[in-house]
């Protein structure tokens, strides 16, 4: 895989203070962010970029608030945030915007993809597994609700699934809902 890697910054936030890097796929530009030192077996959150939830505070999807939940615990664990550039399940804001659409008529979260010709979920992993090859690390424990990402990873052995538990708001039930029923989403 080619990759372009940048230096490692410090990264001040309002959940503590971190280190950051970014790597470069083609058009896709990752953020690692961490604190060190890490274990044998570091905590590692994988967090696919939601542009409406992260930045703009969506209460149609959980997302934000599992990206504060995961940084609090690195800040207090020490571990890593990878930050994949992933937009809607990987099918771009364009087409996330034209699927909210669809919720809005009353597709669920898959349907929606279905109907735009997209599986429930394209994202794909080679990029972490680069990613953790780079910092050498061979187990983790892996802060997720997500099975699919648990067996997609190819080059460490996830020791331990820690889940992230965030709050169900009206907005975002039947989101969750069909993230456990129709995905199989572990909460």
């Amino acid at each position: 895989m080619d990759m372009e890697i940048s230096q490692i910054a410090n990264l001040p936030s309002r959940f503590g203070e971190f280190k950051i890097q970014a790597f470069k796929e083609r058009d896709k530009e990752h953020l690692v962010i961490f604190k060190e030192p890490f274990t044998d077996t570091p905590i590692v959150r994988i967090h696919s970029e939601c542009l409406t939830g992260d930045a703009i505070g969506s209460l149609k999807c959980d997302c934000r608030d599992q990206l504060e939940s995961a940084l609090k615990y690195i800040q207090k664990n020490g571990g890593m945030v990878i930050y994949l550039r992933q937009e809607g399940r990987n099918i771009g804001l364009l087409n996330k915007i034209n699927a909210y659409a669809l919720q809005d008529e009353g597709f669920d979260t898959v349907e929606a993809n279905h109907k735009l010709g997209f599986k429930a979920d394209e994202r794909t992993y080679e990029a972490v597994d680069f990613i953790f090859k780079h910092f050498g690390f061979k187990t983790i424990k892996l802060l997720t609700n997500n099975p699919a990402k648990m067996i997609s990873l190819k080059s460490v052995e996830i020791v331990q699934r820690i889940p992230i538990v965030t709050k169900v708001n009206p907005k975002n039930s039947s989101y969750l809902k069909v993230k456990k029923d129709k995905m199989g989403h572990l909460f």
